[in-house]
């Protein structure tokens, strides 16, 4: 039991001291200036970082993402739960690409959150992804114990997908449904700017 112990705190040593070796690297290597804001990750938050499907980040855990929801800066956040099985998800992402697009010179940030089902990454969202490359920042949750962490998205969600967060700073709007087409997406978004 002891030898087991000893074991478990020498492995999760040298992840936490790889991964922050890892970090400060690509810290040093990155070019863009968000990235050079990257700090180093504390113990807790490597125990969420992603693994990855493709370039698409993949978490295990809400809490790995939690901090999106959370930023405190002038940007307008836009961030969509989807998945490749929902056909209202997947009728709408053309209006947050086109959206990312009309506003990619202004801060506006969109981030598709797909929910697909751990067990079908490789087999339904990764085709589906280089069929259709999307431009957005797509990452992906797999963290299937949803009754821990829906309210922390919105308290009125009820659990079903397409979902939309949109804020900036203190002003936010959620809403639980698809949007009918680009104008109405667009709508929302001019009022926050």
């Amino acid at each position: 039991m002891k030898y087991t112990t000893a074991i478990l705190l020498l492995y999760m040593v040298l992840l936490c001291a790889c991964n922050t070796e890892k970090m400060k690297m690509a810290e040093e290597t990155t070019t863009t200036p968000e990235a050079k804001n990257i700090e180093v990750a504390t113990i807790q938050e490597m125990f969420y970082l992603p693994t990855a499907i493709g370039n698409v980040p993949v978490y295990n855990s809400f809490e790995g993402i939690e901090p999106l929801f959370q930023q405190k800066n002038d940007t307008l956040y836009i961030i969509n739960f989807w998945a490749t099985w929902c056909a209202p998800c997947v009728e709408e992402l053309p209006y947050f690409e086109k959206i990312n697009e009309a506003y990619r010179e202004q801060k506006v940030k969109v981030i598709l959150v797909s929910l697909d089902f751990k067990r079908q990454l490789e087999t339904k969202l990764q085709p589906f992804l280089e069929k259709m490359p999307l431009r957005s920042q797509v990452v992906v949750l797999t963290d299937n114990k949803y009754n821990n962490w829906i309210n922390k998205v919105d308290a009125n969600w009820g659990g079903a997908i397409p979902v939309t967060v949109i804020y900036k700073g203190e002003q936010r709007q959620f809403f639980s449904d698809q949007f009918s087409d680009f104008e109405e997406l667009e709508n929302v978004i001019k009022k926050l700017i």
